[in-house]
């Protein structure tokens, strides 16, 4: 995944200094933006005020879309540094490649784990042979700085473990779920899970009072915490909860994204993550001469060329604006 915005903007995140040490509620607005040639997707992390939740910084929502006549998502090679990338349909696939020549696609409920390290490029795409809809999300985990000039790597995994109770079936994407524990490598305290509510569910899910929480509901409506939330919306919810209250009218289906706050400060510009203005602009002096981020085989199109850095030094400042 991409961020494709020709002007970005700087994001200053991590740090505790904002996080709720009690529950709250605060509905996170989405921003449209475009994705390649023909995708549209709602931004709802890095937004204003809200920078992470745990090490997740970056969440993009995209559809359900009708691609039948489209290309569907064409997001050309582009590099990333200190960041995991999360790869998450519910309907479509998605064909990732990368500078360590991986080719994979990616379909619904299977994991597409991207661990960039010290530098990794990839491009995604709708295969050209898909199906009528595209419905996911993208998301990116921040490294803590022990393992963010770690080797880059790759992971693809079709079978994750499935927790099961009266009404819901959740899905562990990340980290670990009432005891069942994704097969995703992890660098810091994270749980990421799709959640399926059954017509009528009304649920207590057991959470881990030390992790701060949002979530994302992907289809239907669902109230999380007394809050209703619809298609696309992101409700954060701060930490101090030991159970998180779930009903839904109607089946519906939520992201649940958690983690221990990220104490270290970051800078989040273009697709990069780092700690410097010097180490940004220099994975950018990389990216655009050909070095340290190889080269992305097999994709019909030109590499993404990176933006202009801005006028003033890039400073890690906190969470929030």
């Amino acid at each position: 995944m991409s961020d494709l915005d020709p002007r970005p903007t700087p994001t200053t995140c991590g740090g505790r200094d904002d996080v709720a040490s009690g529950p709250v509620h605060e509905l996170l607005a989405p921003r449209r933006v475009p994705l390649g040639e023909s995708t549209v997707v709602r931004r709802l992390l890095p937004s204003l005020g809200r920078r992470m939740v745990g090490a997740w910084c970056f969440v993009d929502h995209y559809g359900p879309d009708d691609i039948a006549d489209e290309p569907g998502m064409q997001v050309p090679p582009h590099p990333h540094i200190g960041l995991q990338t999360v790869s998450w349909l519910h309907a479509g696939e998605v064909l990732h490649r990368d500078s360590l020549g991986s080719l994979r696609t990616v379909r619904p409920k299977e994991l597409g784990l991207m661990t960039a390290g010290r530098a990794i490029a990839h491009s995604e795409e709708s295969p050209r042979a898909h199906g009528q809809i595209l419905h996911g999300a993208q998301l990116w985990v921040a490294l803590p700085g022990s393992d963010r000039h770690s080797d880059p790597s790759f992971e693809h995994h079709a079978d994750l473990p499935v927790v099961t109770a009266p009404g819901v079936d959740a899905t562990v994407i990340l980290g670990e779920l009432d005891g069942a524990s994704s097969p995703g490598t992890t660098h810091t305290p994270i749980v990421g899970a799709d959640l399926v509510l059954a017509d009528g569910a009304d649920i207590r899910l057991p959470v881990e009072p030390d992790f701060e929480y949002a979530a994302l509901t992907m289809s239907g409506v669902t109230e999380v915490d007394g809050v209703r939330l619809e298609p696309g919306s992101m409700l954060y919810l701060g930490c101090g909860r030991r159970d998180l209250r779930l009903r839904a009218d109607g089946e519906s289906g939520l992201l649940l994204l958690g983690g221990e706050p990220f104490e270290e400060k970051l800078i989040m510009w273009w697709n990069f993550v780092g700690r410097t203005n010097e180490e940004i602009a220099e994975a950018r002096r990389d990216w655009m001469s050909g070095d340290r981020f190889g080269t992305v085989h097999g994709y019909a199109g030109a590499p993404i060329p990176a933006p202009a850095l801005p006028a003033t030094p890039l400073k890690p400042r906190g969470r929030t604006r």
